[in-house]
């Protein structure tokens, strides 16, 4: 009897056994051990709308006009190395469709400098020849445009104003020519100032996914499959550390580029200056923090608000004001008509005043030219006027140099003509004020200048 449920014991064991492998042998591995993870889905429901782009621009040689023009050495010894033999330059990186109906295409500004061709290729090996509709190099993004029969897939807009540390993001992008490729990591900061170059980034994302030369461009991504950040590449060397633009930065940025071509930024009509010693003691402040009110535009928005001359700025919005800096980039993130508040002090006591912001008006500009570039300018209509010959058919006079300027000490004298600021080419007055006008923000632009058969650059601090 024993012996016998022994053996009923073991037959039931065996026949558990069998209906157990039977059962597992009936699954399939996505039951056991899901494979189909939230990474997973959002890159299946993104990646179709991540593209490789490709530019390319011929550089021009050039035999340095110093080399046999006798003038300052100043200008043969600084202006020389800007002439290079022809040559191709070409670079990679990636871009994210934002909308698929227009064909726009979202990426940085560097992966598109100075571009002559630009192709696009999508997932599927479509290639198109993109148009730029935009480009910011302050904020490094681009805006380009591709012509399709059909609508292409976009990628979903997130909201990057409540990401958390350490919250799951994912990196989509082409590095090393690799296309879509992905990495995966967390959020390890945010609101990073960065240096590189000559260019300083603020309110960046910091994340350890792999962010590798040729992700310029590309889709950062929540656990959602959102569009969070545009990574970009600065760090070519780092390990562990990649960095992307906010979306929600770049929304304001990408509406102005599609609209204008470029970006406006808010006008309230303050001239600023960093408190020293000096005038903190001039204005009996409690500290050297803080920025004072220098002057005022009249009739401008911050005038017409109730701002003073002498107040001391203390906050925009709710961004501390702390230097001159801290109030123009305060300020580039703001759009016309948008009402911003301004925290400032006055007789020792604080106050919020709501200032509307508008457009910088182009009456201003050839003030804010000669304070700015130190040169007064006429239309090249006008080259008669000037006993100097003058040879170009484009581009504005410099009709009087301002005595004190860096211009008029390395030997800029009136007669000269300004071709180009930055990339603007200049045609008329009015190229030459709005050209004023875009730059006013950067610390530096880049002049070309003509006199006689003669071309040279100069790089001019302004701020």
């Amino acid at each position: 009897m024993k012996f016998k449920s022994r053996l009923i014991l073991f037959a039931f064991l065996m026949l558990s056994l069998s209906m157990v492998h039977i059962s597992a042998a009936g699954q399939t591995d996505d039951q056991l051990f899901p494979r189909r993870s939230a990474v997973v889905k959002a890159v299946e429901n993104v990646s179709d709308a991540v593209v490789n782009i490709s530019s390319e621009c011929e550089v021009s040689g050039q035999v340095s006009p110093f080399t046999r023009f006798d003038m300052d050495s100043f200008f043969r010894d600084f202006f020389e190395r800007h002439f290079e033999p022809r040559r191709k330059l070409s670079s990679r990186g990636s871009g994210v469709i934002i909308d698929g109906e227009r064909g726009f295409i979202l990426t940085n500004e560097h992966v598109i400098e100075k571009s002559g061709t630009i192709t696009v290729v999508l997932k599927d090996g479509r290639e198109f020849q993109a148009e730029i509709i935009g480009a910011d190099q302050e904020s490094d993004l681009a805006v380009l445009q591709i012509k399709t029969d059909e609508p292409l897939p976009a990628v979903p807009m997130g909201d990057s104003s409540d990401i958390m540390i350490g919250e799951t993001v994912i990196a989509i992008g082409n590095p090393f020519g690799f296309s879509n490729s992905v990495t995966t990591g967390v959020i390890s900061a945010t609101n990073r100032s960065v240096r590189a170059e000559n260019r300083v980034y603020h309110d960046f994302l910091q994340t350890d996914a792999s962010i590798n030369p040729g992700n310029s461009g590309g889709p950062l991504l929540n656990i959602n499959g959102e569009l969070i950040g545009i990574n970009t590449a600065i760090y070519a060397k780092a390990e562990g550390i990649g960095f992307a633009i906010p979306i929600n930065t770049a929304k304001k940025i990408v509406s102005d580029l599609i609209s204008y071509g470029q970006v406006i930024h808010a006008w309230i009509g303050l001239t600023v200056q960093n408190v020293d010693q000096r005038l903190a003691h001039y204005l009996n402040l409690p500290s050297e923090k803080g920025i004072v009110v220098k002057n005022l535009e009249p009739g401008s928005p911050a005038a017409n608000a109730g701002i003073k001359e002498g107040d001391v700025i203390l906050a925009i919005g709710e961004q501390p004001i702390q230097t001159v800096s801290d109030y123009e980039y305060a300020m580039r993130g703001r759009s016309k008509g948008e009402t911003i508040e301004v925290r400032l002090r006055r007789n020792h006591r604080e106050k919020t005043i709501a200032v509307k912001a508008a457009v910088f008006p182009e009456r201003l500009a050839m003030k804010l030219a000669y304070q700015l570039i130190g040169v007064k300018v006429v239309g090249i209509e006008e080259k008669n006027r000037f006993q100097q010959s003058i040879q170009a058919n484009s581009g504005v006079i410099i009709s009087e140099v301002n005595p004190g300027s860096e211009l008029h000490r390395i030997g800029v004298r009136p007669g000269d003509v300004i071709l180009k600021i930055n990339d603007a080419g200049l045609k008329s007055l009015s190229d030459f004020k709005d050209a004023t006008i875009k730059y006013r923000w950067k610390n530096s632009v880049v002049l070309l200048l003509q006199r006689g058969d003669r071309g040279y650059y100069i790089t001019l601090q302004i701020h």
